[in-house]
């Protein structure tokens, strides 16, 4: 079984990694990192919870460490030596507290430029010397146009979540990036599944990155259990309520597919006196927040979303996800099923299946891992 010690780390690296309990590297982080360690750029598929942000954390915190150990530290106001872009605010958010477990010992700063913040807040996060950025595709580019800062010193770029970007039209952002850094840059992109858009980006920008693939890409994790309830004339709700009886250890994430669908599951709980809350596109930005925030903190057991939540989203006590609607995609199916069963931890998916449901239903054997051992994923 492989261990984190095998890789050369700089042992402040090492230090943390042993104090958090992180000793067995998932298959992606045992693929990604010598790959990376050696300064090639890489592709890395692999599934939702597989640990991907640990897999390029690690390098980019032991080649920065390692220039200023030698001599080179950053002393250029806003000119970062890495950035990470991510799609959203809260997978943002979560990237930096990822970075920041290790900063106690490397004393490395990490800055954050992300959307959802105003202008001025993004403005200061970058003032004065530091050495990694993570940021969101749109906020960046503003600040890269009107000179606030420079990339010209980046020797790795990570692009994380990119399925998930290119749903937003990333590709014009990526471009404009990419020529902020030097020619020489590392580079490394990271997703959960390869579509045609993340196909045209790797073929684009990454065509002589090495491409590493995890064994369970496109399949479920094997510490998760799928349960199929049949939904007779569209009466979801008495079988959901049947499920909401039954205890659970952690928070309930339930899918709908449409905004409406959301509000009206929302609504309907709350006057049969569930306690819940909403996660959704076109809602104001702070009350969404609010919202994940009262969920991931466990205020609140219950979090109705669209598939808004169903990407990147890191909540550690999700111990069920409920497709009160099931997606038409595979691919989105395999996202939101990620939101459980991470770290190594069970988890637990219910579909309600309708007769139009049946194409994708056909399909979920084809997904099911095989057993493994439990691992610690970041």
């Amino acid at each position: 079984m492989s261990r984190f010690t095998r890789f050369t780390l700089l042992p402040s690296l090492q230090e943390t990694l042993t104090e958090k309990a992180i000793v067995t590297p998932t298959d992606i982080q045992d693929r990604v990192l010598p790959a990376l360690l050696a300064g090639r750029s890489v592709v890395g598929v692999a599934e939702t919870g597989g640990g991907k942000t640990l897999a390029y954390a690690l390098p980019v915190l032991h080649q920065l460490k390692s220039l200023e150990d030698a001599g080179e530290p950053v002393s250029l106001d806003s000119q970062p030596r890495a950035a990470v872009i991510v799609p959203t605010r809260e997978l943002g958010e979560q990237v930096a507290r990822v970075f920041k477990l290790f900063t106690h010992t490397t004393r490395l700063r990490v800055r954050t430029v992300l959307g959802g913040t105003t202008f001025d807040v993004a403005k200061r996060n970058i003032t004065g010397p530091f050495e990694i950025l993570v940021a969101t595709p749109g906020r960046l580019v503003k600040l890269l146009e009107r000179g606030l800062v420079n990339l010209g010193d980046v020797r790795i770029l990570v692009f994380d979540e990119v399925d998930q970007m290119l749903d937003q039209g990333f590709l014009p952002d990526a471009n404009c990036i990419v020529k902020a850094c030097p020619p020489q840059r590392q580079m490394a992109l990271f997703s959960a599944t390869v579509s045609p858009a993340v196909q045209q980006l790797i073929s684009t920008l990454f065509a002589d990155a090495e491409v590493i693939r995890s064994d369970g890409h496109h399949k479920v994790v094997a510490s998760l259990t799928t349960t199929n309830r049949t939904v007779i004339n569209g009466k979801r709700l008495p079988v959901l309520e049947t499920l909401l009886a039954q205890a659970v250890k952690g928070g309930t994430l339930i899918f709908t597919n449409t905004r409406e669908q959301c509000d009206t599951l929302a609504q309907e709980l709350k006057t049969k006196g569930h306690d819940c809350a909403i996660y959704r596109g076109e809602m104001d930005k702070l009350e969404r927040r609010s919202n994940l925030k009262a969920f991931r903190e466990g205020h609140v057991d219950l979090l109705i979303s669209t598939d808004l939540a169903s990407r990147g989203l890191d909540v550690e006590h999700v111990g069920r996800v409920i497709n009160y609607h099931l997606p038409q995609q595979m691919e989105n199916y395999l996202h939101r099923v990620g939101r459980t069963a991470r770290a190594g931890r069970p988890g637990e998916v219910i579909n309600f299946v309708t007769e139009r449901d049946q194409p994708l239903v056909s399909q979920l054997a084809s997904v099911q891992a095989a057993p493994r051992g439990a691992k610690v994923r970041l």
